[in-house]
């Protein structure tokens, strides 16, 4: 018999690969746009640059035969993964599909999960995942079909977890999420919900409701709750939303620790001065103003990337630029409990350094910090601990710190505003004030039997705050140099530029002495 080629297999594959670009069949698509979701395969494309995306594993699946093995029928996995480009920068992406049995176990091959996983780490590429299901997590299904059970054991984990001190990682929960889904989801550099569509939890309200509680997706998981609780950075409108906050992400950050971040083009001028920031501190301390306009003023015109905006609110974080380098931001914000570290606050900011620390991102620090919270809240709360740890995190960093004082910075939490035993590239404003204690509150404990004995407490308290006051200027503190230099609020944004282009050169990439942890 002649060898006529391979065309008949090659006409067989061309069947399994329609087949699985066809995901969970017509019904079950219309059924994602009837959601108002994307499918998979529209998510890739939407999110990567055109025609960029390569599939790995496109035919796996599971296959129907006849008795002479002729295939009759094809369900391909419902993850899907591949290599792409974004603004031509090479990522590793994968992708949940919830046409196929919504993304639970049984119609999964978990060695997909594995390999996307490891493609990122060892290509040294970043890696987004595109959430939708249960990830991967468990069915009752996989009973039946398989005929035994299993001690819990997650694919692909290790590089999962190992990934957070090499690569960046983005996940983008785009409808509700449960089990090992919720827990991909959190185990990332940069994690959002979508509003309303997106919801996360350890189990749905199906099994909740088995303990005797109803609710809907939305209460058991809503981003909004989530955001708040920290357990996610943002919340998306929509996908294209979604899609441009993660190619906005990864814009600031290098592939890998084994790469620097790139410096991008800007017109804004290093010494554009502001003269309103001059006056933008009151005079009365008490009162608050708007930090977020001021880090619009110093930072380049339009760069600031929030992140975590709805949880441990007192002090605000993200990614931007100076003279077009990226960095990483802290900032005090005093509308929320005058700037006082919560618990929260100080999770918050552990994570956010431990961000900066892994891809070399130099930091700046704007501080209005009054010092740890106070009260039975927040000593149930544990502030005390998370407080510490948030300045031991400052401490062990290692990344360049530039500091400006804006205001306040009191007791331990003011302490963090730089680890004090490395150059200090610290400025402060005119407005500044510090110590180990605010005198308004430290009063009544240092004087505490003097007013108890006082004939008129309420006068004598007055001319000692008048005394403490006289110690209280921050130029008396410059004099013994005990802070480095004081400024013109307007002189900001030209120094921290200068910072940004001085600590380029001093970054180095490689892997850091602690990397990101969930």
């Amino acid at each position: 018999m002649t060898d006529v080629g391979w065309e008949r297999e090659l006409a067989e594959l061309r069947e399994r690969q329609r087949a699985a670009e066809a995901m969970g069949g017509p019904d079950k698509v219309r059924i994602q746009h009837s959601k108002g979701k994307l499918t998979v395969r529209e998510r890739i494309a939407g999110l990567l640059d055109p025609a960029s995306f390569r599939e790995i594993g496109s035919i796996a699946g599971s296959g129907s035969y006849a008795s002479d093995g002729t295939l009759t029928g094809f369900s391909p996995s419902n993850l899907l993964f591949g290599r792409g480009r974004i603004d031509g920068r090479r990522v590793v992406i994968s992708g949940d599909d919830f046409t196929v049995r919504g993304g639970a176990a049984d119609a999964s091959i978990h060695e997909k999960l594995n390999q996307a996983e490891q493609m990122a780490n060892e290509l040294r590429l970043p890696h987004i995942r595109l959430l939708d299901g249960s990830g991967g997590g468990g069915s009752v299904k996989t009973l039946e079909t398989s005929g035994y059970t299993y001690v819990p054991a997650i694919p692909g984990w290790n590089w999962a977890v190992e990934n957070l001190a090499t690569v960046p990682v983005v996940s983008l929960g785009l409808g509700p999420i449960a089990g090992l889904g919720a827990v991909r989801l959190v185990t990332s550099h940069y994690a959002l919900l979508l509003r309303e569509q997106g919801q996360m939890f350890a189990a749905g309200p199906a099994i909740v409701s088995v303990l005797g509680k109803a609710v809907t997706k939305e209460e058991l998981g809503g981003a909004e709750m989530h955001a708040r609780s920290g357990s996610i950075d943002d919340i998306a409108e929509n996908e294209e939303d979604a899609f441009a906050k993660a190619r906005r992400f990864l814009s600031y950050l290098p592939s890998s620790i084994d790469s620097l971040s790139s410096r991008t083009p800007t017109d804004d001028p290093t010494d554009r001065a502001e003269p309103w920031l001059d006056s933008v501190v009151p005079r009365n301390r008490r009162h608050v103003y708007k930090m977020r306009r001021i880090l619009e003023a110093v930072l380049d015109a339009g760069s600031f990337f929030e992140m975590g905006r709805n949880w441990g609110r007192s002090a605000i974080t993200g990614l931007a630029r100076l003279d077009g380098w990226p960095v990483a931001v802290i900032a005090s914000d005093p509308t929320i409990y005058g700037g006082a570290w919560t618990a929260d606050t100080g999770q918050k900011l552990v994570r956010f350094v431990d961000l900066a620390e892994t891809f070399h991102l130099p930091v700046v620090h704007l501080v209005d910090i009054p010092g740890l919270m106070v009260g039975i809240a927040a000593e149930q709360a544990g502030t005390v601990r998370s407080g510490a740890r948030a300045l031991a995190s400052v401490y062990q960093a290692t990344v360049p710190w530039c500091t400006i004082i804006v205001r306040k910075a009191f007791g331990v939490a003011g302490a963090a505003t730089a680890n004090h035993t490395r150059f200090r590239y610290r400025y402060a404003w005119p407005s500044g004030d510090w110590g180990s204690l605010p005198v308004e509150g430290g009063i009544e404990a240092a004087y505490k039997a003097q007013l108890e004995a006082a004939s008129d407490p309420d006068r004598l308290r007055e001319e000692i705050e008048e005394r403490l006051n006289r110690a209280r200027s921050p130029f008396l503190t410059a004099e013994k140099f005990l802070v480095e230099e004081i400024i013109a609020p307007r002189e900001t944004r030209s120094l921290l530029c200068e910072f940004a282009n001085l600590a380029a050169p001093l970054r180095r990439s490689g892997r850091s002495a602690f990397g990101c942890r969930p």
